[in-house]
């Protein structure tokens, strides 16, 4: 089993691509097996492309701020009374 890319998978299971992939991959056998027309079939991709368009925009923003922010110093934490 591959390693688990933990920088990357907040952000795909967040968007649920899994599910994304899935489904383009279920429309396509659908398509094939006569299921659904290819009018719906284009339909469903302009759906899931736009999907990615906004899994794209969203990556490009998180790293465009990651790479904007500065440590911040540690801030005086309040003494718990014990």
């Amino acid at each position: 089993m591959a390693e688990r890319d933990y920088v990357s998978t907040p952000a795909s299971d967040e968007l649920n691509l899994k599910d994304t992939i899935l489904g383009l991959s279920r429309d396509l056998q659908d398509l094939r097996a006569g299921k659904i027309s290819p009018t719906e079939a284009h339909a469903r991709a302009a759906v899931a492309k736009q999907i990615w368009n906004g899994a794209r925009i969203y990556q490009q923003a998180i790293k465009t701020m990651m790479g904007n922010a500065k440590p911040v110093q540690e801030t005086d934490k309040p003494k718990q009374v014990p």
